[in-house]
């Protein structure tokens, strides 16, 4: 029964492990907001070069997509930067990011305490920042961090507001994130690069609903173009939510396949077992068998007697493996991010397979015992 208990749990465990993988991968992509559209430098070949892709977008390029395109909700041009930031004597590696105030309904960010960045901030280029959840316990701990001065490259930021936890994000700590108006980001911080305005990261866009997705993204790409007056290879990439989640999610179910398949090796391993421990078994009951013979038991009562020893013998091994394989995912929930899923269909197949298997691998040792001449069964005892 061990092949078939380590088999069933293998699979189960597998395909929990698989399935607890594409809801995490669901939830991280859905954590970056609502019906969203990545606007990326760089054609889609240099996005998957090496080397790092020219910085073509600018902040008038989401001021006209916000102007110009009817099917969007709201625009959040992103520059970023990582560096030091101190209070004090403590220090905390922040994630710098400048942007405008529709960052908070595009990317879903709430604040916890004070406010965020406003348009005033952005036309005065106020010094302001507010800290992510994390990076303002690590620079202030218990102190109330609002109304304070941190410093960034030698400059100071008053601190306006802290951050709702956000959790991590495909390997981003978001609490780390330190936020300031782009205009300040670009002029006092990292200073500016392009001729053509001020340079931005990436450009974050919501769709005012799910079925202009593809609509949208057909009207961005086609106002940059435009504005960049492109002929030939685009100088930018727009990626959508729905794209990112297919993709993302074809990933994980080949792995939950690969995984499952390599898990189901064990059953057919177990079956093997079942076999060969059945086999051994007509070897040792060789006068039980030939009593029963002699004393009218048929040939199809003796199959039918060690095909369902086997059968037995492989569901049983079949619903204890289940119970490990179900408590291993629970457990696996409990210690770390990965919420893995009972699938009852996973459930019901290792189980109807190791059954399946143990009839398959049973008939042999079965047809063996059937076979066996009562008398020559009888005289070898």
């Amino acid at each position: 029964m061990l092949g078939i208990i380590i088999g069933n749990a293998s699979v189960i465990g597998m395909i929990g492990v698989g399935e607890g993988a594409q809801r995490f991968v669901n939830d991280q992509v859905n954590s970056l907001g609502p019906n969203i559209l990545f606007i990326l430098p760089g054609s889609p070949e240099a996005q998957s070069r090496p080397v790092y892709p020219p910085q073509t977008l600018v902040l008038a390029d989401a001021d006209a997509i916000a102007s110009q395109v009817p099917t969007v909700e709201a625009v959040a041009p992103t520059l970023n930067s990582s560096d030091l930031m101190s209070y004090r004597n403590k220090n905390a590696s922040a994630s710098v990011t400048g942007t405008t105030p529709e960052f908070l309904p595009v990317r879903s960010f709430d604040v916890a305490r004070g406010r965020f960045i406003t348009d005033l901030d952005l036309k005065r280029q106020e010094n302001v920042v507010a800290l992510g959840s994390e990076l303002a316990e690590k620079l202030f701990g218990d102190e109330d961090p609002l109304g304070k001065q941190v410093r960034l490259k030698n400059i100071s930021l008053k601190v306006i507001g802290v951050m709702q936890p956000k959790g991590t994000s495909f390997g981003t700590n978001q609490d780390m994130n330190a936020f300031i108006p782009v205009t300040t980001m670009a002029n006092r911080i990292v200073g500016r690069t392009s001729p053509y305005g001020i340079q931005v990261t990436f450009i974050s866009v919501s769709v005012k609903d799910q079925d202009n997705l593809r609509a949208a993204q057909f009207q961005v790409e086609n106002l940059l173009r435009l504005r960049h007056k492109i002929v030939d290879e685009d100088d930018f990439t727009v990626r959508n939510q729905k794209d990112l989640l297919d993709t993302l999610g074809k990933i994980t179910g080949a792995l939950t396949l690969m995984l499952a398949a390599t898990a189901a090796i064990s059953l057919f391993v177990g079956g093997i077992g079942i076999m060969n421990i059945m086999l051994v078994s007509v070897t040792e009951r060789t006068q039980e068998i030939g009593l029963r013979k002699a004393i009218g038991a048929s040939q199809q009562d003796i199959l039918i007697q060690f095909i369902i020893e086997a059968v037995i013998l492989s569901a049983a091994g079949g619903l204890v493996g289940t119970a490990l394989g179900v408590g291993g995912i629970l457990l696996l929930g409990v210690l770390t991010p990965l919420e893995g899923g009972v699938s009852a269909a996973a459930i019901m197949i290792a189980v109807g397979v190791s059954g399946g298997i143990g009839l398959f691998f049973g008939v042999v040792p079965a047809r063996r015992a059937a076979g066996l001449d009562p008398i020559v069964a009888l005289r070898s005892a």
